[in-house]
C-alpha cells in the first residue's frame, strides 16, 4: 500500500444498490482516505456513483436472475478484475455477489475479503431443502471471507448455528442519513405538496408501501387489503412508489398494474429519487414482505413520523416496536393488513403518537453513522493484522 491510499471493492449485482443503498456509506469511505471502487452490473446509475467521489467498474455477467452460466463466467470476470485492480480489501454484498465475489477474491488472493448479510435467503419456516442449500453454500463461501458484518441479529445466530466462527460473524445493524430524513425541516406547504402529489387528493388518508414491484414484497395481500378496504374506508388511498424489476421472475408488468389499478383503486407512482418528500405525504406506510433483511423503507418511514405496518418476520421486527411505532401482522394475511389499516384510518390520535415514537427510536437506533463507524473500524483492524 506503499505510496497509495489503501483500495477498497464493493461488489453488488446492481448499480442501484451502490448509488442508493450504499451511496452514503461509499462517500464516508472515500472521506476516511480510501481509494473506493464501485463494481456492479452496468446500468442507469454510474453517474451518481461517480457523483459520490467512486470509481465505477462495470461487471458484464451479474445478472439478478437466475442464470448459473452467467454466474460462473461473472466469476472468471470477477478473478480478472481483482487480480488487475489489486484491491486491498474486497466487500461483498449477498446473495449472489456474495457468494461469487468471495469466491473470486480468495482466489485471486485478495488481502482483506468482508462479505455483508444483509438478510439470509432462508429462513427457519423455509422447506429443509432450501435451508440446506443456502446455509451450504454460505458456509463454504465463508470459508472464502475475514470477516462477515451481518445487519440482523436474528442471522447472527443462525450463522453461528450452522458452523461458522464466532469470531468471524460481526453485527453490523443498519442506518440511514438521519439528517436527510428529518421531519422537522418541512413545512406545512411542503407536506400539502406531497399529499396532493402522491394521491391527487390531499383530503385522503394516504397509505404508502415503498419498493421494487415484485410479489415477494407481499403486493398481492396489499392490493387485496385496498380493494376490501374501498367499501369500508372509501377515504384510504393506498399508494405504491417503486421501480418495475422484470429481471425478477416474479417482477409485475404493465397489464398487472393496469389490472390492480382498475381492480383495487391503488395508484402507482413509479420510482422516486426525492424519498424524504414521498414520506411527507404519507399517514400510514405498510411493509408486507416475506422476507427482509433489515428493511431500510421501514427505517426511513419511522424517522419521518409515519407509522409502520409490517409483516412480523426477520428484519421487520428489529424496525417495529409493535404497538408503539406501529403494527406487526402475520405475512401473508391480507385480512390482518385491512383491519391494521383501518385501525390507524380511524384513529388519528393513536397515528400520531406511533409517528413521535417513529422518530425517537429512528434517532436511537437507525443512525447510519454507526454503521460506518463500526465499517471503518473493521476495515482498520483487518487492514492491521
Amino acid at each position: 500500500m506503499t505510496g497509495r491510499r489503501p483500495r477498497i471493492l464493493h461488489l453488488t449485482t446492481a448499480d442501484m444498490s451502490l448509488a442508493l443503498l450504499l451511496g452514503p456509506q461509499l462517500r464516508a469511505f472515500a472521506d476516511a482516505g480510501y481509494e473506493v471502487i464501485g463494481a456492479s452490473a452496468p446500468g442507469p446509475y454510474r453517474a451518481d456513483i461517480e457523483a459520490l467521489g467512486v470509481r465505477f467498474v462495470p461487471v458484464e455477467h451479474a445478472t439478478r436472475s437466475m442464470a448459473p452460466w452467467k454466474d460462473l463466467r461473472a466469476l472468471v470476470e470477477l478473478i480478472r478484475l481483482f487480480r488487475r485492480l489489486r484491491p486491498d480489501i474486497v466487500h461483498t454484498h449477498n446473495p449472489k455477489p456474495g457468494l461469487y465475489g468471495r469466491l473470486a477474491a480468495w482466489i485471486a488472493r485478495v488481502p482483506v475479503v468482508v462479505n455483508t448479510v444483509h438478510g439470509l435467503y432462508a429462513l427457519p419456516e423455509d422447506r429443509a431443502a432450501k435451508r440446506r442449500l443456502v446455509y451450504g453454500l454460505e458456509r463454504l463461501a465463508s470459508c472464502c471471507s475475514d470477516l462477515e458484518l451481518v445487519q440482523n441479529p436474528e442471522d447472527v445466530a443462525t450463522l453461528t448455528g450452522i458452523g461458522i466462527p464466532a469470531a468471524k460473524v460481526q453485527l453490523l445493524g443498519n442506518g440511514i442519513d438521519l439528517d436527510r430524513f428529518d421531519p422537522a425541516a418541512a413545512s406545512p406547504e411542503d407536506r400539502a405538496a406531497a399529499r396532493a402529489d402522491l394521491a391527487g387528493d390531499p383530503d385522503r388518508l394516504i397509505c404508502g408501501v415503498v419498493g421494487r414491484l415484485v410479489w415477494e414484497k407481499g403486493l398481492r395481500e396489499v392490493f387485496d387489503a385496498a380493494a376490501a378496504l374501498r367499501s369500508r374506508h372509501p377515504e384510504v388511498q393506498v399508494v405504491v412508489v417503486g421501480p418495475m424489476d422484470p429481471e425478477k421472475a416474479d417482477g409485475l408488468g404493465p397489464d398487472d398494474l393496469e389490472r390492480i389499478e382498475r381492480e383495487s383503486g391503488v395508484r402507482f407512482a413509479g420510482e422516486r429519487r426525492d424519498m424524504e418528500s414521498v414520506y411527507l405525504g404519507m399517514d400510514v406506510f405498510v411493509l408486507a414482505s416475506y422476507r427482509e433483511g433489515f428493511p431500510r423503507a421501514a427505517m426511513e418511514a419511522a424517522a419521518m413520523g409515519v407509522p409502520v405496518i409490517a409483516t412480523d418476520i426477520r428484519g421487520c421486527r428489529q424496525v417495529v416496536d409493535d404497538g408503539v411505532t406501529g403494527t406487526l401482522v402475520p405475512a401473508r394475511d391480507a385480512a390482518a393488513i385491512e383491519r391494521a389499516i383501518a385501525a390507524l384510518a380511524e384513529d388519528p390520535d393513536r397515528r400520531r403518537a406511533m409517528g413521535r415514537a417513529g422518530i425517537q427510536r429512528a434517532a436511537e437506533q437507525f443512525d447510519q453513522r454507526r454503521v460506518i463507524d463500526i465499517t471503518l473500524d473493521a476495515y482498520d483492524r483487518l487492514l492491521n493484522k
